[in-house]
C-alpha cells in the first residue's frame, strides 16, 4: 500500500483492464537418436536450419551400423515447412570403439625407427595431444595449425618509439638486438600498447626478462649502424577437413575454425578456447577438437587429465605445433627480412567410432546429477518449447521387435510426463497392412500417433564414386513432424494435420487402397494415400488412445494448446489474495483469450456462451479450498473437430407443377 506521508500530489499507475494470455507455439519439435557428431549430454541447442544441424551434428553420411535416418528426419523435417527443431544425440559406446570413442592425434612424433610414441623422461610439457571433442567417426578430422604474421607494429613518431595495433599478452615476433642482448624470437606485450609511450616486451620463458622498446635496434654492420626493429604479431589459425567417402582425397572441404592467440591469458587464448568444456557455448558446439594432455606421474602410467591451459607454457606448445626450424622469421641482423608469412603443420586424428546401435536405455538417458549432464529424453525436459517429438530410425538397424517396443514406450512416457506434447511414430519397414495393425495394437496413447508405410524420397546424400543418385526410402516421422509444423504455421494448430502433401514422397514403401485403410484407420494407423491427380497425400489424423473422446490428433493437440497457454498466461495469479477481484480477473483473462480462440474459428458455437463458459466464484470452490489456498476454475470448450467423413445424400426431387 502506498504511503502519504507529506501533503502534495501523487500520480500513480494502475491497471483497468485484464490480464492476456498469449497462445503458445505448437510446431517446434524435438528430434532424438544416433548422429555422426555432437554433444551426447546436456540441453539441446535450437536449430533453425539444416545447416544447423550439419555444423553441429554432422552430415547425412551413414553410420557404421546403418543410414543416418536421424540426419535424414531433420533435413525432411525443414523440408515440409518446419522452422524450429533441438535435437539430442543418442551414443552407445562398444567393445570395437575407444573408451569413449574420440578420434585422437598425439603432438608429438615417434623417434626415427620407433612405431609408438613413447613420453618422453623429462617432458617440459605435458604429454600433449588432441582430441576430438565428441566422439563419432566423424572426428577422424585433418587438422591443420598455420602460424600467421601481421605487419610490424613498430613505429617511431617524434623520436617515440611505441608499438600499435598490440594488446596486452598479444604474441609477437622480435627482430632485434637491445642493451642486454640479442632477444630475436618470441614474447608476449606488457602494457596495453595503444599509447605512444614506451613499453616493455616480456620474454614468455621460464625466467622472464624485460627490455625497453626505446632500446630496440636492428644492426646492419658489424659495427654502429643500427635500424629499426621489426615485432609482428604471431597468431595461429586452425582449420579442419572433416572425413568424407564422397572424396579421393577421403576429407571434404576446408573449414577454417578460428584465428587464436599463443597466449593462454588472451580472451581468444589457442589452449583457453580449444577445451574439452570451454567457457563459451558456442565455442563448444561449433570447434570440434580439443587439447588434452597426459599428466606423467611417477611409477605409473599417464593419466588422463582435462586442461584449460597449458600453464603459460604456450611458446612449448607452438614447438609442439609447428616445429621449431620453420619458424625463423628473420634473414640475418644485417638485413633483416621476413621469409615466409605462413607456417602450417598437418595432424590426422584417429580412433573414432560410431559406437554400437543405441538400446532403450540409451534413448531414456540419465537425469541430470551434480556429477553429470542429463542425456536421451530426458534432456527435453529443460526445453519448454518442444511440442511434437520423433525418432526417426528407432524401427530400423535391424532391432527385434522388443527393442522397437521399448523405444517406442519410452517417446510415450515422456510424452504423458511432459503433458503438452505428442510423439510421432514408425512402424517398422517391409511391413504388410494387418503386420502394422498387429504393431499399433501393441500400445494405447492418447499422446501419440503411428504413421504408415515408409516413403521414398531422392537420396539426399552426395554421389559417391561409382554409386548413381537414387531414390532412399526412410521412416515417416521425420516428414510428419514437418507437416505438423507447417499445418499450424499456415492454418491453426486446431486444424487436422491431414489431407497434406508430402512434398519429398516420390512414392510409397506400398500404395494402399481404400480398402486398406478402412481396417487401419479405424484403429488409428495413419496412413500415406497416393491419388491420381493430386499427388503424395498424409491421408490419416487419429492418435493411438482406445479413448473416443482424444482420438483426433488435432484435438490432442489444440488442448495441449489450450492448456499450456493458460497455463503459462495465469502464473502471475500465484500468492495474490483469494478473493471475488482475483476470481473475476482470472475469469475475464481466461474468457477473452477463449473469446479469440472462437472468432479464429477453434471453436464451435453460434455465439460465444455457446462455444466455451468459464467459472471462478463460490460454485467452483470451497470453504476447505480458500483456507488450504486453492483458487479452482472450471472451464469447458467445445472444440471442432475433422470432417473426417464428408456426406452427401442426393435424392430424386420431382418439382411441383405450377398453374
Amino acid at each position: 500500500m502506498p504511503e502519504y506521508l507529506a501533503p502534495g500530489v501523487y500520480v500513480e499507475e494502475t491497471s483497468f483492464r485484464s490480464k492476456s494470455i498469449e497462445g503458445v507455439s505448437t510446431s517446434t519439435a524435438g528430434f532424438v537418436g544416433p548422429t555422426r557428431f555432437g554433444p551426447i549430454s546436456g540441453q539441446p541447442e535450437l536449430l533453425v536450419s539444416f545447416a544447423d544441424f550439419e555444423r553441429y551434428y554432422g552430415d547425412l553420411e551413414d553410420l557404421s551400423f546403418g543410414t543416418n535416418f536421424l540426419a535424414l528426419g531433420v533435413r525432411s523435417f525443414f523440408e515440409e515447412g518446419g522452422r524450429r527443431c533441438y535435437v539430442t544425440r543418442v551414443f552407445r559406446g562398444g567393445e570395437e570403439a575407444a573408451v569413449d570413442a574420440s578420434a585422437q592425434v598425439f603432438l608429438d612424433k615417434p623417434p626415427s625407427g620407433q612405431t609408438a610414441w613413447v613420453p618422453p623422461a623429462e617432458p617440459t610439457l605435458p604429454y600433449p595431444f588432441l582430441q576430438a571433442r565428441f566422439p563419432g567417426k566423424t572426428g577422424n578430422m585433418r587438422v591443420t595449425f598455420s602460424l600467421k604474421r601481421s605487419n610490424s607494429v613498430f613505429s617511431v613518431q617524434n623520436g617515440v618509439k611505441s608499438l600499435n595495433r598490440v594488446l596486452a599478452n598479444d604474441v609477437v615476433y622480435v627482430v632485434a638486438q637491445a642493451t642486454a642482448g640479442n632477444i630475436t624470437g618470441f614474447h608476449t606485450i606488457s602494457g596495453d600498447g595503444t599509447s605512444a609511450s614506451p613499453w616493455a616486451i616480456t620474454d614468455n620463458k621460464a625466467t622472464p626478462k624485460t627490455t625497453l622498446i626505446s632500446d630496440l635496434k636492428v644492426k646492419t654492420t658489424p659495427t654502429d649502424t643500427t635500424k629499426d626493429p621489426i615485432i609482428l604479431p604471431i597468431s595461429l589459425i586452425v582449420s579442419i577437413e572433416r572425413p568424407t567417402s564422397t572424396s579421393t582425397t577421403g576429407f571434404g572441404p576446408i573449414q577454417t575454425i578460428g584465428d587464436f592467440s599463443l597466449n593462454p591469458d588472451r580472451p581468444n587464448g589457442l589452449t583457453s578456447v580449444l577445451t574439452m568444456h570451454p567457457k563459451v557455448r558456442a565455442d563448444e558446439l561449433s570447434i570440434p577438437l580439443a587439447f588434452m594432455t597426459k599428466e606423467k606421474i611417477p611409477n605409473t602410467t599417464p593419466v588422463e587429465t582435462r586442461i584449460v591451459t597449458f600453464n603459460g607454457k604456450a611458446l612449448d606448445l607452438l614447438d609442439k605445433l609447428i616445429p621449431a626450424d620453420l619458424i625463423d622469421l628473420s634473414n640475418d641482423d644485417k638485413n633483416p627480412t621476413v621469409k615466409k608469412s605462413i607456417f602450417s603443420n598437418t595432424f590426422t586424428l584417429n580412433g573414432g567410432a560410431d559406437g554400437e546401435v543405441p538400446t532403450t536405455t540409451d534413448y531414456e538417458g540419465e537425469e541430470k546429477t551434480d556429477t553429470h549432464e542429463a542425456t536421451g529424453l530426458n534432456t527435453f525436459e529443460a526445453v519448454p518449447d518442444i511440442s511434437i517429438v520423433a525418432a526417426p530410425g528407432y524401427t530400423a538397424y535391424d532391432r527385434d521387435q522388443d527393442a522397437m517396443l521399448g523405444i517406442h514406450r519410452a517417446l510415450i512416457s515422456h510424452c504423458e510426463t511432459m503433458r503438452y506434447r505428442i510423439a510421432v511414430l514408425d512402424t517398422p519397414e517391409r511391413l504388410t497392412a494387418i503386420a502394422a495393425l498387429n504393431f499399433r495394437n501393441l500400445t494405447s496413447s492418447k499422446y501419440a500417433a503411428i504413421y504408415f508405410p515408409w516413403v521414398y524420397i531422392s537420396d539426399p546424400r552426395p554421389s559417391r564414386p561409382g554409386i548413381p543418385v537414387t531414390r532412399l526410402k526412410v521412416p515417416p516421422s521425420g516428414l510428419v513432424a514437418g507437416i505438423y509444423a507447417r499445418n499450424d504455421i499456415e492454418h491453426a494448430v486446431f486444424k487436422s494435420p491431414a489431407n497434406e502433401v508430402v512434398r519429398e514422397a516420390l512414392d510409397f514403401e506400398q500404395r494402399l487402397s481404400k480398402g486398406h485403410q478402412e481396417v487401419l484407420n479405424p484403429e488409428g494407423v495413419n496412413c500415406f494415400r497416393f491419388f491420381e491427380g493430386r499427388g503424395m497425400l498424409l491421408w490419416g489424423a487419429r492418435t493411438i488412445t482406445d479413448d473416443p473422446e482424444w482420438k483426433y490428433v488435432s484435438l490432442r493437440r489444440y488442448f495441449a494448446y489450450l492448456e499450456r497457454s493458460i497455463d503459462r498466461g495465469t502464473q502471475w495469479a500465484v500468492f495474490e489474495n483469494n478473493g471475488p477481484a482475483l476470481w473475476a480477473n482470472v475469469r475475464r483473462t481466461i474468457e477473452d483469450f477463449l473469446y479469440n480462440e472462437w472468432r479464429n474459428g477453434g471453436l464451435l458455437g453460434e455465439k460465444p456462451e455457446k462455444a466455451y463458459f468459464v467459472r471462478c466464484d463460490r460454485s467452483t470452490m470451497t470453504q476447505n479450498d480458500l483456507d488450504n489456498g486453492r483458487l479452482v476454475c472450471l472451464i469447458g470448450v467445445s472444440p471442432v473437430r475433422p470432417a473426417e467423413f464428408v456426406i452427401f445424400r442426393i435424392g430424386q426431387w420431382t418439382a411441383d407443377s405450377q398453374s
